[in-house]
């Protein structure tokens, strides 16, 4: 092998000249720039994709393709920026394309921490006719010290911008995935920023059957796993489609950045999620000015006294709500559900997207008192508030029923016109409110931990 980094006895080609000895089969030593998550190949195997870089190919790289029996064969890259080694891989061409193919019967590989590692270590995974030499630890340490990974950012939206119907790449953070069903998992991603308010769809006589969801998996997350999440910017769920179960995402680490190329972007009884296509890749992606930015606007966000009102109500919500704390600064309902305190007062804006029961006429039992169940939302959660006796006095004002479901249409989005028993497309505004938390059982205060409007007035 010509051109090598090292003498004859033992051989890496830089990318450049390897990419020169097409059907040859050479070895490699490089950066891990990009790596695609496994999937199910059309035959019997499983492949996923490197991007390899090193000093002679810093910008495109090359890819290198694996093959094997299961995923658990195939490299885990724990980082963009680690280094591999690759032993007796096959450089093809396809038109203008030139890539390695990784064959499981002759090729090996190891994977190396990359800059962060403090230690000169061995590999983390390796195949198993990998064979560690001494040799290997220079270039290594070469790598460790030298080189700088520029990610292709090209493309990315954010969460904010996401339309129905629309496939996009986005540049969001793992948060956590879970097994929903035997191997069907479901990831929740997230990037600092909010997904637009979307359209409720639904009848309101509906509401005591097929209520509207607070979440899309089939059980709420416990409260340790939320408090893990930001307080600020939509978490999004994403999901796999039916022709795509074989997409390895159960590999993914959470806390890291992540590419994801050609999700389908859909809204499921008012709550966006992403679909994972046949076609959607995903990729690791190393600390970027782009990452950096989006962790920054969020830093801004969190530490402001406003700013965790959601993006699309600003400069404000709608007026038709007053309370008697204007003053307080605002939080998420992910802040109220995360609250280390079972028992608090908070100020929040929300849109209130359903009621139960639907008919104003039924909003208070026998006894004249006020009983009201509201489905409230913002980019960060839905909760169940309750509007209970003296609040819903002072929230409603009259209780005459024109004038009831006059207000309850305004704050549903609806029309003067729409009916309750057929299905609209309602957009509700953003409403201020103030809510109360509270127990109702001593032996098991935070499994029954409800939440209450008060302090707030219809005013439209």
């Amino acid at each position: 092998m010509a051109n090598s980094t090292r003498d004859d006895d033992y051989n890496y080609m830089k990318i450049v000249d390897a990419m020169a000895s097409i059907n040859q089969r050479v070895n490699l030593i490089g950066i891990v720039a990009e790596a695609s998550l496994p999937k199910h190949s059309n035959g019997t195997d499983y492949f996923c994709s490197v991007k390899l870089i090193d000093e002679s190919r810093t910008g495109p790289g090359i890819a290198v393709t694996f093959f094997a029996e299961t995923m658990e064969k195939l490299p885990r890259i724990e980082s963009i920026g680690d280094i591999i080694i690759l032993t007796r891989v096959t450089m093809k061409a396809h038109c203008s394309d030139v890539y390695a193919t990784y064959l499981k019967k002759y090729s090996s590989f190891a994977l190396f921490e990359g800059k962060h590692c403090s230690r000169n270590v061995g590999p983390y995974q390796a195949s198993p006719n990998f064979r560690a030499r001494e040799q290997d630890k220079p270039f290594v340490a070469k790598l460790r010290e030298s080189m700088k990974i520029e990610a292709d950012l090209n493309n990315l939206s954010p969460l904010k911008e996401m339309k129905e119907g629309e496939h996009i790449n986005l540049l969001c953070k793992v948060l956590h995935l879970c097994e929903v069903t035997k191997d069907d998992w479901m990831l929740f991603v997230w990037d600092g920023t909010d997904t637009p308010p979307a359209s409720i769809e639904a009848k309101l006589e509906n509401e005591m059957e097929d209520p509207l969801p607070l979440q899309l998996e089939a059980s709420p997350l416990s409260r340790d796993t939320l408090c893990t999440f930001p307080p600020v910017g939509t978490v999004l769920r994403m999901v796999t489609d039916r022709g795509n179960k074989k997409l390895g995402i159960n590999f993914l680490k959470p806390n890291k950045w992540v590419k994801v190329v050609q999700v389908k972007c859909e809204v499921h009884a008012g709550l966006w999620r992403a679909v994972l296509m046949p076609s959607s890749m995903v990729y690791y992606l190393p600390n970027n000015d782009l990452i950096l930015e989006r962790e920054r606007s969020y830093n801004e966000r969190v530490t402001s006294k406003f700013k965790r009102m959601p993006l699309s109500c600003f400069p404000g919500p709608s007026p038709i709500t007053d309370t008697d704390y204007p003053d307080v600064p605002f939080v998420t309902l992910m802040n109220v559900l995360t609250h280390p305190e079972v028992t608090f007062k908070f100020n929040c804006v929300v849109r209130v997207v359903a009621a139960f029961p639907w008919r104003v006429e039924d909003f208070c039992n026998p006894q004249g008192i006020y009983r009201v169940r509201l489905t409230l939302e913002d980019p960060t959660a839905r909760i169940y508030a309750f509007l209970y006796a003296e609040d819903g006095v002072q929230f409603f004002g009259s209780r005459n029923t024109v004038e009831l479901m006059r207000k309850m249409k305004e704050l549903l989005g609806m029309t003067e016109g729409d009916g309750c028993q057929k299905v609209i497309s309602r957009n509700p505004p953003w409403i201020q409110c103030c809510l109360k938390s509270y127990y109702i059982d001593k032996a098991n205060i935070w499994g029954s931990r409800n939440y209450r409007i008060f302090a707030t007035t219809f005013v439209g």
